[in-house]
């Protein structure tokens, strides 16, 4: 697993760094540091910040690289992001208010449109990840999420909640609508979301992470928000997809863009799967490594 861990030297900054290193060293990641700033007087002050990191990394046996630049910092992470191949990239979201349309920095919402590898997004102070709120569509898009979700749950021996909101039907057919929505019957339904549901469940134990799924029905977001408010989550995993037109950037949808703009944990935001947009080989690798130690009877699970 290869993360791109960026820091321009802010404090947003600086708790990216502190979570994406305690990732890092949960899923024994190879690790690129990367200083940025726009103050070219800045570089080495910021580079010596980020050296205690990699020395730490250095003691507990985990590969780190550093990498001191000055310049725009999206150009500089897009830049570097596309010059090797990284399985998640962890930045900073400072927040800049409470009105209007964007409360995050407009830096997040065009670090997360403008590069190919999952992004993680640290709001707040936040050291460790034990719950994780893995939103999926219900579709074959979001396995790519789901695989990368394994990988840190796993790590840091995270539960995951597998949450799929259903569209609310008329009122005059509530009544029945809410027999139908069972967890038990979804799961063992023939139906797409029913297989959907119950591969990425088998994905995530298979890596030894305990899953619950849970369903509503409702407005998304609303829904969404009620679930995070209700749970104690540390991590939240939503989506995006590429654009189809000639810019290929990606696509945040209203759901996602409300994540990032709302939400008081850190959120991942994986792209969807596809047959340009695979699990990368790094990942791929970790994946089938943990799996064979699981076939072959290991435990995978961390004692808490």
């Amino acid at each position: 697993m290869k993360l791109l861990i960026c820091s321009d030297g802010s404090e947003a900054a600086a708790r990216a760094v502190r979570l994406g290193a305690a990732v890092a060293e949960a899923c024994r990641a190879e690790v690129t540091l990367l200083a940025i700033t726009e103050m070219s007087a800045e570089v080495e002050q910021i580079g010596e910040m980020l050296q205690g990191t990699q020395r730490l990394f250095a003691e507990r046996k985990i590969p780190a690289r550093l990498i001191t630049r000055d310049g725009d910092p999206i150009h500089e992470i897009i830049q570097e992001s596309e010059s090797g191949t990284f399985d998640l990239v962890v930045v900073g979201a400072a927040e800049k208010g409470s009105r209007g349309r964007f409360w995050r920095s407009s830096k997040t919402y065009k670090i997360i449109k403008s590069i190919r590898p999952p992004v993680l997004a640290v709001m707040g102070e936040l050291t460790t990840i034990k719950q994780i709120l893995l939103c999926t569509g219900g579709k074959k898009y979001i396995d790519n999420a789901v695989a990368l979700t394994g990988c840190i749950a796993h790590g840091m021996g995270a539960r995951v909640t597998l949450f799929h909101v259903l569209a609310a039907p008329p009122a005059i057919y509530q009544r029945l609508y809410e027999q139908e929505v069972d967890v038990e019957a979804v799961l063992n339904s023939r139906s797409e979301l029913g297989r959907n549901l119950r591969e990425q469940k088998a994905t995530l134990e298979g890596l030894g992470v305990r899953v619950e799924v849970k369903l509503r029905k409702g407005l998304v977001l609303d829904e969404i928000f009620r679930e995070i408010n209700a749970g104690n989550y540390d991590l939240l995993v939503s989506g995006s997809s590429l654009s189809r037109g000639r810019l290929q950037t990606y696509v945040l949808g209203e759901v996602t863009r409300e994540i990032v703009n709302r939400a008081r944990c850190a959120v991942l935001v994986a792209r969807a799967a596809g047959k340009s947009e695979t699990v990368t080989a790094s990942l791929r690798a970790w994946l089938d490594r943990v799996t064979r130690r699981g076939v072959r009877g290991e435990k995978v699970v961390r004692e808490e």
